[in-house]
């Protein structure tokens, strides 16, 4: 195990050296590496005068927070005399979440390293680590469990392809052993485990669940894009990158004029948007332009039947006002991207062939919400079926009962929490 931590503490150096090379021409490694730049002083003097006990959630980037959002909001419903640590290790998380409400302090996680570590977790002091799915740091967890706090995995899924299932992978085994409660998403990730003796296992599912069934259910009205789909079939295009509006723009030379398009893709920087553009030219009409002429939108969609949507934040949103989901991301190496969002809403889905890596995308398909598309006269094919009231309501349904029969995880962690964990826990009860 020395020599394992030996070679684990020098790739994480190798790591870091990387992404500081990688810095001085890539915009997100400088992010990275600016935002740890005295860090655990930063870190102290905002901690120094915080007399709450503390709960530390950990997440990599983005997605895992949203993965590990509902639990962040019920431990703040359930301990609001606490004071909640929201850590991430990728820019993309930190640089959008950091004014986070829901969390009293948002930072980077300093790099695993013996040292930091063990300063971090003396400055923070935590009553109860969470850690968001894939998130294994040897010197946080070993440091964790030397001082015996009380360590959560949640939403984790594992495959048997992975290290912790190898000859090679005793350093990953001895994290896990570090969590004092680990909730996988399914069965098999708990046949998984056990066959390596990892046994304090909970079957919960996952929490991304609870979070789009809460957050479908408080979605504010888009006026601009109410306007745009009253009186036509709508397929709205989500998470979408370059392949994905390649295959779009011949789908949408085959659909009749009773159907728009709505492209929300997954990057919206000039030159992506500048692209997406030309490939819809003529027939295209960007949200920030509508955007400027007042509520009356009129104007600017007259004749448009492709809205582009060239700002971030409000996907969840603009899926409400659709009949059918692309969902972007099936024709890359990294696969499809959140199907769940359109699904709550009962909508049926669609994206290319790359999906087997994701859970939900696989069973979607396996219950009759979602399909594979490959053939742009295909997915016409498709979208024309739907058209038959009796057979979209069929795939609708089985779109929003997939997601809404899942939904339920956080409570099952919240009630270990409270009954099985609180009583190790620095927290006061709860009144």
């Amino acid at each position: 195990m020395i020599l394992y931590a030996l070679i684990y503490r020098l790739a994480i150096g190798a790591y870091f050296t990387a992404i500081r090379i990688a810095s001085l021409f890539n915009a997100k490694a400088k992010l990275f590496v600016e935002g740890r730049k005295g860090l655990l002083p930063k870190i102290k003097a905002a901690l120094d005068a915080e007399k709450r006990s503390r709960i530390w959630m950990h997440c990599a980037s983005l997605g895992e927070f949203e993965q590990g959002r509902p639990v962040l909001d019920a431990l703040r419903v359930k301990y609001p005399h606490c004071a909640i640590v929201l850590t991430f290790f990728s820019p993309s998380g930190y640089e959008v979440r950091k004014d986070y409400s829901d969390a009293d302090y948002v930072f980077y996680l300093p790099m695993d390293t013996p040292a930091n570590s063990k300063e971090f977790l003396d400055i923070v002091q935590p009553s109860l680590c969470l850690f968001v799915k894939y998130e294994f740091w040897y010197f946080y967890l070993s440091g964790i469990a030397a001082k015996q706090i009380p360590a959560l995995l949640i939403s984790a899924i594992f495959a048997k392809d992975q290290g912790f299932f190898k000859w090679y992978g005793g350093l990953q085994r001895s994290m896990l052993r570090c969590f004092s409660q680990v909730f996988v998403q399914d069965n098999s990730s708990l046949e998984l485990l056990k066959s390596i003796k990892i046994n304090n296992i909970i079957v919960a599912g996952d929490t991304r669940f609870d979070r789009v069934i809460t957050a479908a259910a408080k979605v504010e009205s888009l006026p601009l894009a109410a306007q745009f789909v009253e009186g036509y079939k709508v397929l709205i295009a989500g998470s979408t990158w370059k392949e994905d509006e390649v295959f779009l723009s011949k789908v949408f030379k085959l659909l009749p004029s009773s159907w728009k398009l709505i492209i929300v893709p997954h990057e919206v920087h000039n030159e992506h948007v500048s692209d997406i553009e030309q490939i819809f030219s003529g027939s295209l009409v960007k949200w920030s332009a509508c955007q400027d002429k007042s509520s009356d939108f009129a104007v600017a969609l007259d004749g448009k039947r492709v809205l582009l949507v060239d700002k971030v934040g409000f996907l969840l949103q603009l899926y409400k006002y659709g009949n059918v989901a692309w969902i972007g991301g099936g024709f890359g190496k990294e696969g499809v991207h959140n199907v769940l969002e359109p699904a709550v809403y009962g909508m049926p889905c669609f994206y290319g062939p790359i999906f087997h890596q994701f859970l939900e995308a696989k069973e979607l398909i396996e219950n009759g919400g979602a399909f594979s598309i490959t053939d742009p006269a295909d997915l016409v094919a498709s979208l024309r079926e739907m058209e038959d009231g009796v057979r979209y309501q069929q795939h609708a349904k089985a779109a929003r009962n997939y997601v809404l029969a899942r939904g339920g995880a956080t409570d099952k962690i919240m009630i270990y929490i409270e009954q099985s964990a609180a009583h190790k826990l620095s927290l006061p009860t709860p009144k």
